[in-house]
């Protein structure tokens, strides 16, 4: 499992918050804490308007909220940066400008992009020529703009994750469908899951998820579940982090072995409730023996009922009763 506290813009652009973000999701369990770095003017046009849930985010000028937000410059993101260089978690980026991909082309595990930029292809060049990994988001997307962008990053990236993502903040439990992962699968790379549910919800949308097999996670990450504000309102917490991770441990037994093979506890089951090759007839000394001749009983402590065909149109040696067990002995 490789989760990824999308701290976003909730640290507030005090990097206070962002360290204590940081902290509480390196003790939560995280592997992994991810910023989004932009400038409003290089994002949005003053005419963009939102396209979040105004409960709990009231600004309806997506470059207004995005002017609230951008005030990091290069040299906070670095202290950042040389933080979770400390406290050894790993330090992801998404680039929504060609500068910050510059800026951050030696400083991050991954580089991410947004669902909202899997058009944006000279950015989306820009990252692959870096040939840094990259985690492709997916939201709002067809599976032909998705393979237009992988096909780009392909060329250069050498590894690539594809994040299952629905863009909805938040988005309702019922529109999480899961089950698109295993369509996304099909261009065979890793998939993940990008989660926009609110808390109460997310812990059942990422215990399903872990349960068909994903194992890269990101999902929105605050200190702070009450404070107001875009993201805090659909993101976890340490508490709820641990609490995560405290049940996938639980499912971990019962999910078991990937490899099909039988248990030891299976070979009482696989010697008694399987089946050997009977004489199903009295079968005299020099009988060429026939199928009709032959059934399959229980326990398996004789001929395995693979080979009954090895039998048929072969001469027995002794005479047979009907209810004897076959043995390989038995014939000429």
């Amino acid at each position: 499992m490789y989760f990824i506290a999308e701290i976003g813009v909730n640290h507030e652009a005090k990097l206070s918050n962002a360290y204590k973000c940081i902290r509480d999701a390196k003790h939560g369990g995280a592997h992994a804490i991810k910023l989004q770095c932009y400038k409003a003017e290089k994002i949005a046009s003053k005419y963009a308007r939102s396209y979040w849930g105004k409960k709990f985010e009231k600004e309806s000028s997506q470059y207004k909220l995005y002017k609230r937000c951008d005030k990091f410059e290069f040299v906070d993101y670095k202290k950042i940066y040389n933080y979770c260089k400390r406290i050894k978690i790993d330090f992801i980026v998404t680039p929504f400008d060609v500068d910050s991909v510059k800026f951050f082309k030696n400083k991050v595990k991954y580089f991410k992009i947004s669902s909202s930029d899997i058009t944006n292809l000279p950015l989306i060049e820009k990252i692959a020529l870096t040939k840094k990994p990259v985690i492709l988001s997916t939201g709002a997307s067809t599976k032909k703009e998705i393979g237009t962008a992988l096909n780009i990053l392909r060329r250069k990236c050498k590894k690539i994750i594809l994040l299952h993502c629905i863009l909805n903040y938040p988005t309702r439990k019922i529109n999480a469908n899961l089950n698109m992962i295993n369509d996304i699968k099909e261009f065979g790379f890793p998939v993940g899951l990008s989660d926009h549910t609110i808390p109460k919800d997310s812990q059942e949308i990422l215990i399903f998820a872990y349960i068909m097999g994903v194992r890269i996670i990101e999902k929105h990450f605050t200190f702070n579940k009450k404070k107001k504000g875009n993201d805090h309102f659909h993101s976890f917490d340490k508490k709820d982090l641990k609490l995560f991770f405290k049940k996938i441990k639980k499912i971990d037994p019962i999910l078991g072995r990937k490899k099909k093979i039988f248990l030891s506890s299976e070979k009482i089951s696989r010697k008694h409730a399987r089946r050997s090759i009977f004489y199903n007839n009295n079968i005299s000394k020099n009988t060429l023996i026939k199928k009709k001749d032959l059934i399959m009983l229980r326990p398996a402590n004789g001929i395995n009922p693979f080979k009954y065909k090895e039998l048929i149109g072969r001469k027995i040696k002794y005479d047979r009763f009907k209810g004897d067990i076959a043995k390989f002995s038995d014939f000429v």
